[in-house]
């Protein structure tokens, strides 16, 4: 029993100071001024469906409770396009500032990728200078078409070279195609599958002028599992030597196209999907993405920790797991390896932090039995569910019916969500005839900030020894 408690607190540990350097590189920021930007437009529904409520707040209250250390902002779509030149670039700018802001108050939390007022070319690369010699952007976000000018177009050389010449990292998203019939997307709408060939058909784009190749010091980011990339790629190379013969194509340089390519998992991943993407890159190429706000977060939290259990049960890629959560994001755009602790005003990465601990007493003769109910459902607990920090069962000395347990949770939605799951069910319903009284004493962390600290501390010395569980 012992070793059984310890295990679940290890565990807790482990997952507590894991799960702080998730780096999520496909999150959207819709600020007020954008939604009325598009509703004076009357273009709020230019993408086929309606756009989800967002605010700095609510992101970073899922990414407490998921998890997810830092985030990385990009405008969602549409692209800024439905005004003039010089009111799509006030556009911008004001997303970029906000953007910048958001950073600069939340050390640690927020990175972003400048939008850009194309198809402009010439504003956008004023757009650029600034984003990045002014507000410090992070890389810039580039829409797979904007107003019919896809990438790969002669038109955005200037604009890559510029990129290339700051060693850049660009995120790509899809947009709505054009031009095309929205008749194409009346049936299918263009989220469930018009993004996957629209994403595809850019960077395929890409690769047959070899773009990247001629520009090697951007590093491009696919989004959603790398669309249809990983069939496209296999067709494309089989049917160049036809295209060439009959002067559709010229030389294609795939290998050094590729290597730019980075892919996140924003959207169905799922262990088939990253084993397609290893067919045309490498697992140092890919990388975590939430698409916040684009699912409710309880779909959020239940596929990153889907995906983290994949990622360890999984023999051919457990050998990746960190690099997918946390590490290559964190090579990609530099990110110290203690972000947050790194800031020179730390700020508190767990501000809704509930703590109580059960003080109960379990009659002499149900005691055995308790304690194994109250292990399991602790040591499962902290496995399953994200929002469980720790649960640790402990006996008083010299009173062993005297049962403690520390509870940690992430937040009080959180605690609710414990409460319905079917362990702790299971534990509630099977134990109320072994327990002679319980309390539940609730507690104020005195250093809430810090917390994380100590639980990788304890992660370290825990794991540093040959324990036999």
């Amino acid at each position: 029993m012992e070793k059984l408690i310890f295990a679940a607190v290890l565990s807790a540990a482990a997952f507590f100071a894991d799960a702080q350097g998730v780096v999520d590189v496909h999150s959207h920021m819709l600020p007020q001024t954008y939604i009325e930007y598009l509703a004076s437009h009357d273009a709020l529904m230019d993408e086929g469906f309606p756009l989800p409520k967002w605010s700095a707040e609510a992101q970073l209250k899922w990414m407490d409770e998921a998890g997810v250390e830092t985030a990385v902002l990009t405008l969602a779509a549409p692209h800024p396009l439905f005004g003039d030149k010089a009111e799509n670039a006030a556009q911008v700018r004001k997303f970029n500032e906000t953007a910048a802001r958001l950073k600069a108050e939340h050390p640690g939390r927020f990175l972003f990728c400048a939008a850009l007022p194309l198809p402009d070319v010439e504003a956008a690369l004023k757009e650029l200078d600034y984003a990045f010699d002014v507000l410090h952007a992070d890389g810039v976000k580039l829409a797979t078409n904007a107003g019919g000018q896809y990438l790969g177009d002669p038109a955005l050389d200037p604009l890559f070279a510029a990129l290339d010449a700051r060693k850049s990292v660009v995120i790509l998203h899809p947009h709505r195609p054009e031009p095309v019939s929205r008749e194409v997307m009346r049936q299918t709408p263009l989220a469930m599958q018009e993004y996957l060939s629209e994403t595809t058909r850019a960077v395929c784009n890409m690769i047959t002028r070899n773009v990247l190749a001629r520009y090697p010091g951007i590093k491009v980011v696919v989004p959603h599992c790398g669309a249809y990339l990983p069939i496209a790629i296999q067709r494309m190379k089989a049917l160049t030597p036809v295209m060439q013969k009959n002067g559709l194509v010229g030389e294609i340089d795939y290998d050094a196209n590729l290597r730019q390519l980075y892919y996140d998992l924003a959207g169905a991943h799922s262990p088939q999907a990253i084993r397609q993407l290893l067919t045309i890159t490498t697992p140092d190429h890919l990388l975590y993405g939430s698409d916040f706000p684009y699912a409710a977060p309880v779909f959020l939290t239940t596929g990153l920790g889907k995906m983290k259990r994949y990622l360890s049960e999984e023999s051919d890629l457990a050998p990746y797991r960190d690099m997918i959560l946390s590490n290559n994001a964190r090579d990609l755009f530099a990110i110290s390896r203690n972000a947050i602790n790194d800031t020179k005003e730390e700020k508190s990465i767990m501000p809704n932090l509930q703590v109580r601990i059960a003080e109960i007493e379990v009659f002499p003769e149900y005691l055995d039995t308790y304690l194994a109910a109250a292990g399991d459902v602790g040591a499962e607990s902290v496995k399953k569910e994200p929002g469980v920090v720790c649960i640790f069962p402990m006996q008083k000395k010299g009173s062993p019916t005297s049962i403690r347990i520390v509870e940690i949770y992430r937040s009080e939605e959180a605690y609710k969500a414990h409460l319905a799951t079917p362990h702790f069910r299971k534990y509630k319903e099977g134990t109320p005839h072994m327990i002679k009284s319980l309390e539940l004493v609730p507690m104020r962390p005195l250093d809430a900030e810090h917390m994380n600290l100590i639980f990788k501390k304890e992660q370290r010395y825990a794991t540093g020894r040959n324990i036999a569980m």
